[in-house]
């Protein structure tokens, strides 16, 4: 099951049941199964709270991905926050329309879900190809 939330922001992700599908074709396509997956949408200060509370980060980002499976291989459960503020700032930045922009992050967190890293810059290249390929397949209607 996929759940979106909002925390201290007023935002509905558009497109919630077609969303929602091509977020589990992604997770089937790695060759995982869904449990549970919560996408929490905040702002810049919310997020920089969590990452400040749990990481010990004291720096904005865009996206902070829990994984809850508890090591149980081939499932996917987690928490993924995203920051709207900085997902419309980076698209800004990088000349990519917000749905766009919205969607990395979105495939972003389920790929740090089923192993994915992104600290080495050829892991960011791969992460960020994988992200490419994926964004292709949103349906367009």
């Amino acid at each position: 099951m996929i759940q979106f939330f909002n925390e201290d922001v007023d935002f509905k992700i558009p497109n919630p049941r077609k969303t929602k599908t091509w977020l589990k074709d992604i997770i089937e396509s790695e060759g995982f199964e869904l449990n549970q997956l919560n996408y929490i949408f905040c702002s810049d200060e919310y997020l920089l709270s969590v990452n400040q509370q749990y990481l010990n980060h004291d720096f904005y980002t865009d996206i902070i991905t829990f994984d809850n499976s508890e090591e149980i291989e081939g499932i996917v459960e987690g928490d993924i926050f995203i920051s709207i503020d900085r997902v419309k700032e980076n698209a800004e930045e990088l000349s990519k329309t917000f749905k766009e922009e919205l969607l990395r992050v979105l495939a972003h967190g389920i790929l740090h879900l089923v192993g994915y890293d992104d600290h080495e810059d050829e892991d960011e290249l791969v992460m960020r190809q994988k992200e490419d390929t994926y964004i292709a397949t949103f349906p367009k209607s």
